[in-house]
């Protein structure tokens, strides 16, 4: 077992609104926590606090508390952090729902998690009511935060002058939020996250994270995801700083309210990094006051990472997590400069690592003499560990051992020097004469290349039964690249068993939300196109 370079931290035992706002100082009310850049309408902490008090007052008063699921789909606005942590003041469990999501996926999710309210935005309305009403709820608890003629909305919850409840929940055992993991290697299952695996990850993470009260956060990744949540959404609040919020990603968007709002710290995920680092129009903004990138959800090769750094002179770091550990188990202190960029970084406080084999189940601890140890399954025990998915017993069993660690399936290396990287996931290893190529890898050699401007990578079976390396390629604007020259350029580079050995030119590398490549999806684009 491998533990962490920082020391334990104490985890208070409190809700998650108890943690976030129980402690502001009367001199904090009037920090600013969220910006609207559609509007410019700002909100302080002070009205933040007491709008979410309203919301649980009104919610309770409609017999919403412990024991209640309420679901909310919504873009990146202010009105969901007052929602999101209104319904957990009032005792309920969030589950939160991808805003893309068609109705029969909003249905499904809905009836999963037994969710009894809904809140969405007008624009997600119709996909909204029509999952809702498959789901069951009536129109009196499909909330329209901004409003919707039949339906309640955000100021009949803040004007009800219903006190916030007096509420009595065990932190460690009552399940706060309920995100379904992202389904890029299986079906969708609820992750229960307790009011403790919340407060213990902000806990853990700001404790090596350099975010501070005077950051102005430009939060374009998805609240509804975990990484959202908690990265940028919880832990901003609780270091006070300021959540500059962004409903989707847009480049020219996203470029301008970092140059209007002065953005100093930024979550992204790789595909935003690729085109920091690439696309032509970023010298057309000034964004200097940019101190941090931070990257998570996928992995980031460390080429992305040096020449974005370099072109927009700022730090780049890189963490790791995934739903399960809510979301975070490791990341790059800022301060240490010798960690390289491709990797995720060191453990945090209150974290316990295992390497596993995947082949012989034994743990990896020797290293070797590259002051790296064999690739095995990274496997992490500690307080954000989730307490299981939501009905599935079997599942919670294979992904949890009985002495606490969580399987991750990704599989990775540890150096001497404390830090670990990944090397892929363990389900979508390509399996190639006996040897392990990882896709990952073959991705990050790829968007190197000038004239690659997006690309993911996933086995394919060739005419003799074997698994080869394909490329899909999404060609940079003017590019005439062909498939040899994707080849060759991979050839010159790589081991001979690693070699791309079919290539595909595509529009778009298709990716969750989070920025993570959906490999499910262009392996069901293969089998397609071979029936």
């Amino acid at each position: 077992m491998f533990q962490s370079h920082h020391p334990d931290v104490e985890i208070p035992n409190l809700s998650i609104f108890d943690y976030l706002f129980g402690s502001l100082k009367p001199e904090e009310l009037d920090r600013i926590a969220l910006i609207n850049p559609a509007t410019g309408a700002e909100t302080t902490y002070g009205t933040l606090r007491d709008q979410i008090e309203a919301v649980a007052g009104a919610l309770a008063a409609q017999g919403v508390g412990p024991g209640s699921v309420v679901g909310l789909l919504s873009p990146n606005i202010p009105e969901f952090a007052t929602v999101f942590h209104g319904a957990l003041r009032a005792g309920a469990t969030v589950t939160t729902l991808n805003a893309l999501y068609t109705p029969a996926e909003i249905e499904k999710q809905l009836l999963d998690a037994k969710a009894t309210w809904l809140f969405t935005v007008s624009p997600l309305l119709p996909q909204a009511q029509a999952g809702a009403e498959a789901a069951g709820i009536p129109t009196d608890r499909l909330v329209v935060l901004d409003g919707a003629e039949g339906h309640p909305n955000l100021r009949d919850l803040l004007t009800a002058g219903e006190p916030a409840p007096d509420l009595t929940i065990d932190p460690q055992t009552t399940v706060a939020v309920l995100p379904y993991s992202s389904g890029t290697t299986g079906i969708p299952k609820g992750v229960m996250l307790t009011h403790r695996n919340l407060v213990a990850n902000v806990e853990q993470s700001r404790h090596v994270m350099d975010l501070n009260g005077d950051d102005r956060v430009l939060a374009v990744l998805p609240f509804f995801h975990i990484y959202g949540m908690t990265v940028l959404l919880n832990i901003a609040l609780f270091t006070r700083a300021s959540l500059v919020t962004m409903p989707k990603f847009d480049l020219v968007q996203f470029l301008e309210n970092i140059q209007r709002f002065e953005c100093t710290y930024v979550f992204v995920a790789p595909p935003i990094m690729v085109a920091l680092a690439k696309h032509p129009i970023v010298d057309k903004y000034d964004i200097s006051s940019v101190r941090t990138l931070f990257s998570g959800a996928a992995p980031l090769d460390g080429a992305t990472a040096e020449r974005a750094a370099a072109r927009l002179g700022t730090k780049v770091l890189q963490g790791y997590g995934m739903s399960e550990l809510s979301p975070v188990s490791h990341l790059i202190p800022a301060e240490r400069t010798d960690i390289p960029r491709s990797s995720i970084g060191l453990s945090i406080p209150n974290v316990v690592c295992k390497l596993v084999d995947t082949e012989t189940g034994e743990e990896l601890t020797e290293y070797g003499e590259d002051g790296l140890t064999k690739p095995g399954e990274l496997w992490v025990k500690g307080p954000n560990v989730m307490v299981g998915y939501l009905g599935k017993p079997e599942a919670t069993a294979e992904s949890i051992t009985e002495d606490g660690f969580l399987r991750t399936g990704d599989i990775a290396v540890r150096s001497k020097d404390d830090w670990y990287a990944i090397v892929d996931r363990a389900k979508e290893l390509i399996k190639y004469k006996g040897y392990q190529v990882a896709p990952a890898e073959l991705e990050a050699l790829l968007l190197t290349h000038p004239e690659i401007a997006d690309a993911a990578v996933i086995g394919v079976t060739v005419e003799d039964g074997e698994e080869v390396p394909k490329a899909f390629v999404v060609r940079a604007e003017g590019s005439a690249l062909a498939e040899s020259d994707v080849m060759e350029f991979v050839t010159e580079r790589v081991a001979p068993y690693k070699k791309v050995r079919r290539v595909e030119f595509i529009d778009t590398v298709p990716k969750s939300s989070a920025g993570k490549i959906l490999r499910k999806d262009l392996r069901e684009r293969e089998r397609s196109l071979a029936g």
